[in-house]
């Protein structure tokens, strides 16, 4: 067994438990019924906590080592060989600050033992001092969500580009088929059933229009914004290298705002994708309807 102080007192750990003493409390403070944090959200904070480390080691902060041994276990989490160390609720205080804890240190140590070290050897890698450095749940909660939300709107994208194409092809193909067009539920003029599944297609395409709009609006991140945005506890040549490190990383078209405070406090894009996941479940809900009958 280990055990770990904060604040509050003193804790017991198992000698091998990656997560730490913040994680526990969380644990312990939320027991709320409900999904667990989304493990594609847990992997998005580690990339953004790799493009820190590698952001510091190219700034020379540190000669020791730590932030390649900080990378590397980020590219563990990233894989999903520590997703049984991720098991706090969704449902928290704050703004995340319980899951990017919890990140921290399983981030922390793994590091120490790639270093030869035992978990919980905090002077040698810290959790908040160096996995966390100039960050804050604020800028790293957000700018992972965003991340999360554009490679699954991404992979929804192609979906609907897919079944667009599929009913385009399904409209020339039914041409020819006449049916009758109907207006409350009453028989009212003749169509083709290509028509219907033009419209079909239609709609479809305007739902893949809106993912496009959305993403650019969530390339829009805040990381380095720390606290509330203007960057307290980080410099401007971190800030813009590590927007760099985490395009390279992610191959994501990311960048920094004009001002870094709008996507710290304000988050009307993700009620914007919400909406229009609301408006694609309405058409496919047509064509689910269509099919049955």
């Amino acid at each position: 067994m280990r055990i770990e102080q904060d604040s509050l007192g003193t804790m017991e750990l198992q000698d091998d438990d990656l997560f730490g003493i913040n994680t526990l409390r969380a644990a312990d403070n939320f027991k709320l019924p409900g999904k667990q944090t989304d493990l594609q959200m847990i992997h998005s904070l580690a990339i953004v906590k790799k493009a820190a480390a590698l952001a510091y080691k190219e700034l020379g902060v540190r000669e020791d080592g730590i932030y390649d041994a900080i990378a590397d276990a980020c590219d563990d989490v990233i894989e999903g060989k520590y997703d049984d160390a991720f098991f706090l609720s969704a449902f928290q205080g704050g703004a995340g600050t319980s899951t990017n804890m919890n990140v921290n240190e399983v981030v922390a140590n793994a590091a120490l033992i790639k270093l030869g070290h035992k978990p919980g050897e905090y002077q040698i890698i810290h959790p908040l001092d160096d996995v966390n450095r100039g960050q804050s749940t604020n800028d790293d909660c957000p700018t992972a969500l965003r991340i999360s939300a554009i490679i699954r709107l991404r992979h929804l994208s192609e979906a609907c580009n897919l079944l667009e194409e599929k009913l385009r092809l399904r409209a020339a193909e039914f041409a020819e088929i006449r049916k009758l067009g109907r207006t409350e539920l009453m028989d009212a003029v003749p169509i083709t059933l290509g028509n219907e599944f033009n419209a079909y297609a239609d709609a479809v395409h305007r739902d893949h229009g809106r993912m496009k709009v959305s993403e650019e609006r969530l390339s829009k991140i805040n990381l380095g914004g720390t606290a509330v945005g203007l960057g307290n506890n980080s410099t401007k040549e971190y800030r813009d290298l590590v927007v760099k490190k985490l395009n390279d990383l992610t191959q994501l078209q990311l960048e920094e705002p004009n001002d870094l405070m709008d996507p710290t406090q304000n988050n009307d894009v993700f009620v914007e994708v919400s909406g229009l996941l609301k408006a694609l479940a309405v058409n496919l809900l047509k064509l689910l309807a269509i099919s049955v009958s």
